[in-house]
């Protein structure tokens, strides 16, 4: 059973924060979500086996707030 951990804003945003999860070892698929006419530029929803999802949030929390911390202190 895969689980949703993170719903990415685009295609480009999921496919680095797959590649996060997958280089710490975690396997992660794509499923895009909304109007399907949008392409890339729609929502996508990343998936990890349930048995992986709690590390995988932790994982992506722990970026997120991390590369959120670094811009506030850019601007």
């Amino acid at each position: 059973m895969w689980t949703v951990v993170y719903v990415a804003r685009n295609r480009a945003m999921a496919e680095m924060l797959k590649k996060i999860l997958e280089n710490e070892g975690m396997l992660a698929t794509l499923r895009s979500v909304g109007i399907p006419h949008m392409g890339d530029a729609c929502n996508f929803e990343i998936l990890v086996p349930s048995s992986e999802a709690e590390e995988a949030a932790t994982t992506l929390a722990a970026y997120l707030s991390e590369n959120a911390f670094h811009r506030s202190q850019s601007e």
